[in-house]
């Protein structure tokens, strides 16, 4: 008669044997994996997160700095396209939203090799 201990330690001992199978199979290398991919995308979601914020918090007045490297004031927000004053003759350039790398008072850069995908 088998009792409900034995019983129970016998499931264990199954149980035991399964995961050492699955770590001398590789199991090791799927979890180096999983974490591997948990370490590197959850921080780039977390700045591009951050970045989309920065650049849909654009207004006019706003000091920025383009990835090309101009610097200029906004003059006007519109849509996806965003005219910034730049130099003392106040010549008006038109960018993209996605161009601006930096407002001076945001935390977040937004680096030129993050845009191209």
């Amino acid at each position: 008669m088998i009792t409900p201990i034995l019983a129970a330690t016998e499931g264990f001992s199954s149980f035991l044997s399964g995961i050492g199978t699955f770590f001398s199979q590789g199991g090791y290398l799927i979890i180096i994996i999983v974490v591997m991919i948990l370490v590197m995308v959850i921080p780039q979601r977390k700045r591009d997160k951050k970045i989309k914020e920065m650049l849909n918090s654009i207004k006019p007045g706003d000091r920025v700095r383009t990835i090309g490297g101009i610097y200029g004031t906004v003059t006007s927000v519109r849509d996806d396209i965003i005219t910034i004053s730049v130099g003392p003759d106040k010549v008006r350039l038109i960018f993209a939203r996605g161009a601006i790398a930096t407002v001076e008072d945001a935390d977040i850069e937004n680096s030129m090799t993050e845009n191209v995908k």
